[in-house]
């Protein structure tokens, strides 16, 4: 069984672990700008890490950032810590749901899910780490489910709008949907834009132990899924995107995996079609082609030795050519960047048999809204969490671990998201034969009605 609700023993509707985080502060602060859509009106929430110092200074500033003076008394503050088990599961049991700001995920998230199974809190994280994500599932999937503990990763940009942006697009699409591309573009403001180092160190570590995952992967001793309509073909490492008039290569983040996680989700517990699912980044011109080489080719080369992965980590900014940094974006940098998901799909119109011949018609759908890192993660971390607490009755009927799609499919949270500035929109295409099989009965009808005129 699947609780919801606060007690007396467990206070807070949700518990905010690593607020002194960088991403942290953004999402304490989108929590406190939301709290009037918690449970009947009221979200009950307290923020919680290693330093009660650090921790004030964030409410702090949140107060400042939103006019909110009452903040620096309602909050509440727990100190807690991933080397001290004891006090995650002093956190775990007074919260409902535990969100986690706390990264790299592979080395300081297993001790907080371990600590949300067992003393019945629901976990909430913006994870972009597959090996993290599928360990989890592998690791606690079954103990969560026995708890009735919902264990829900990637609910930031990686990966709600990849994830729920392929959902929308089944959706939308009137027939049978079988494959999706999407195609990510970033814009950025006159100050540029960059991205905190946590994220570099995430990624790091990800490529070193590559390896480490495939071992994970086999371990769930998966069958193939069913291919429905055209196998969908992978596009090269490197090539100009008509659909985005620009230079384009494989979107290296977790959101793959966890599209192809839901889909299986859904084919498995709902016998519904699986998609087929390709992610795109857009890097523009042959200026950025000539960086993201020499970045790349650096990046390969030193990460696989440790020498090389500390040099990476020490300095971010060099060898990214700015794109990471340790001080992350600024507040001004934010408020001028944006991003923009373009979903491709293919398929059978209503009336087609998915088994028969080519897809005969296709979709573009978009998910655009503001800064990825630091203005999107924290809504949509902050929607994922408020749609557990008001519409626990559209989430699964038993805990475990989930991927975004697979836990929210059936709530409103799109609606959620569109209302806070990430926006889900659509327009359908039929293919060109299609058309031309309507135009040819169409011309028949008017040659036959001009040679043989109704009596």
């Amino acid at each position: 069984m699947v609780h919801v609700d606060t007690s007396s023993s467990r206070p807070y509707h949700l518990v905010i672990f690593g607020a002194s985080g960088f991403t942290g502060q953004f999402v304490v602060e989108e929590v406190a700008r939301t709290a009037s859509e918690g449970p009947k009106g009221n979200l009950k929430w307290a923020v919680a890490g290693r330093s009660k110092q650090k921790l004030e200074k964030v409410v702090e500033q949140a107060a400042g950032v939103l006019g909110k003076p009452e903040l620096r008394t309602e909050v509440d503050i727990i100190v807690a810590d991933v080397g001290e088990p004891d006090s995650l599961a002093a956190m775990c049991k007074q919260a409902v749901i535990v969100l986690n700001c706390v990264g790299p995920y592979r080395f300081y998230g297993e001790p907080v899910v371990k600590a949300c199974v067992e003393n019945g809190a629901h976990h909430i994280d913006i994870c972009g780490e597959p090996q993290f994500l599928e360990g989890m599932q592998l690791n606690y999937s079954g103990e969560a489910a026995e708890n009735g503990v919902y264990i829900i990763g990637s609910c930031g940009f990686d990966s709600i709008p990849a994830d729920m942006g392929v959902l929308y697009t089944r959706d939308q699409f009137k027939g049978t949907l079988t494959a999706v591309e999407s195609f990510l573009t970033v814009s950025s403001g006159p100050d540029g834009g960059c991205i905190h180092d946590g994220t570099w160190q995430s990624a790091i570590y990800g490529f070193a132990d590559g390896h480490k995952l495939q071992s994970l992967r086999r371990k769930f001793n998966h069958k193939p899924l069913p291919t429905v309509g055209s196998k969908l073909k992978r596009r090269g490492a490197l090539f100009f995107s008509n659909e985005i008039q620009q230079y384009t290569v494989p979107f290296m983040g977790s959101d793959p995996s966890v599209v192809k996680r839901t889909q299986r989700f859904v084919a498995e517990e709902h016998q519904a079609t699986p998609v087929q699912y390709g992610a795109y980044a857009g890097i523009g011109g042959i200026g950025n082609i000539i960086k993201l080489m020499f970045a790349g080719m650096m990046f390969w080369f030193l990460v696989k030795f440790h020498f090389g992965r500390n040099l990476l980590i020490k300095h971010p900014e060099f060898f990214s050519f700015g794109m990471f940094s340790k001080a992350g974006p600024s507040r001004k940098q934010m408020e001028a960047s944006s991003f923009q998901f373009a979903f491709y799909g293919e398929g059978y119109s209503e009336g087609q048999d998915p088994t028969q011949g080519k897809p005969n018609a296709k979709i573009r759908a978009v998910v655009q809204g503001p800064e990825c890192g630091y203005v999107a993660t924290p809504i949509a971390m902050v929607q994922a969490a408020l749609t557990i607490l008001n519409e626990s009755s559209a989430m699964p009927k038993k805990g475990g671990v989930y991927t975004p799609g697979a836990a929210f499919a059936k709530t409103t949270l799109v609606d959620r998201l569109n209302k806070h500035g990430v926006f889900f929109f659509f327009c359908l295409f039929v293919c060109l034969f299609v058309c031309l099989f309507f135009l040819k009965h169409l011309l028949i009808c008017i040659i036959t009605i001009q040679w043989f005129p109704p009596f």
